[in-house]
């Protein structure tokens, strides 16, 4: 997915808690990787719901790239196969939900809004001295409060083979800084070529594909703690107001402002850009 970290930890897919029957719907836990932490493509039988505090989680799943940073999670069918990285010393958490007794269907991959009652609720699940009745009590609420959120911060993958090697390449290394025209010598093909294969599979420009990419690196690179002036030497950017500009165009909001958004809405009061100049 991204180029790996020196001291990334690879994980392959955890054992599913076994107390998923009944009365049990909903059965959450957690861990807290420190360093880089990367999961190897897997699947699960149950519905996940993952997030994370203190950091980003980044999934790859099928044709699509998913980033949720502070206040958001990702739901995962059961099923599907997904691999993911997590920040380093981010707070990984995640739930379980058995797919016969969930009263609700996200039929794929889909951004949730970690609300502060939704991420109580899941961590009171985690209890293992709860009774029956009173997990019963939690997981309705649960239900009744989880929903999507209205950011779906995802990447579709281009998955043509014409265009698959420039996609990978950036996947590696999003400061690649080649021009249409140079991959088009590159790769044999026409610069009309690479551009209608990025509209048609993405729907978007060579460019604008490349700077939605650069924005899910950077948001995961953030909250690392770097700073923005590291941040857009490493994604290829001349000067930091270049980033910020570009950061803005796809967030909607600076990188400093979408990070303080996420604390006010988590109740936390760390900011990992508050340290950034022209931020």
């Amino acid at each position: 997915m991204w180029r790996r970290e020196a001291g990334t930890v690879v994980r392959r897919a955890g054992v599913l808690p076994e107390p998923v029957v009944a009365p049990f719907v909903i059965v959450a836990g957690g861990q807290i990787p420190r360093v880089p932490t990367e999961w190897a493509p897997h699947s699960h039988r149950l519905h996940e719901l993952v997030w994370v505090r203190g950091g980003t989680l980044t999934s790859r799943v099928e044709d699509r790239l998913f980033t949720v940073s502070e206040g958001h999670g990702l739901w995962m069918p059961a099923g599907v196969v997904h691999g993911g990285r997590a920040t380093a010393g981010a707070e990984f958490r995640d739930a379980f939900f058995a797919p016969d007794r969930t009263p609700f269907a996200f039929g794929e991959p889909k951004a949730i809004e970690m609300t502060p009652l939704l991420e109580s609720l899941l961590t009171h699940l985690a209890r293992t001295d709860l009774d029956a009745a009173a997990r019963a009590r939690a997981e309705s609420v649960v239900f009744d409060v989880i929903r999507p959120s209205e950011r779906q911060f995802a990447l579709q993958l281009p998955g043509d083979a014409r265009i698959d090697a420039i996609a990978e390449a950036l996947l590696d290394d999003p400061a690649d800084c080649r021009s249409l025209e140079e991959w088009a010598r590159s790769l044999g093909v026409s610069d009309r070529t690479i551009t209608r294969a990025f509209r048609h599979t993405t729907g978007l420009s060579f460019a604008q594909w490349r700077q939605m990419l650069r924005v899910h690196r950077a948001l995961m690179l953030l909250s690392e703690g770097f700073d923005v002036m590291t941040v857009s030497e490493t994604l290829g950017y001349a000067q930091p107001s270049s980033f910020i500009a570009a950061f803005r165009r796809v967030m909607g909001t600076t990188p400093g402002a979408f990070f303080d958004a996420a604390d006010d809405s988590s109740g936390n009061v760390r900011n990992p850009v508050s340290r950034v100049q022209n931020s």
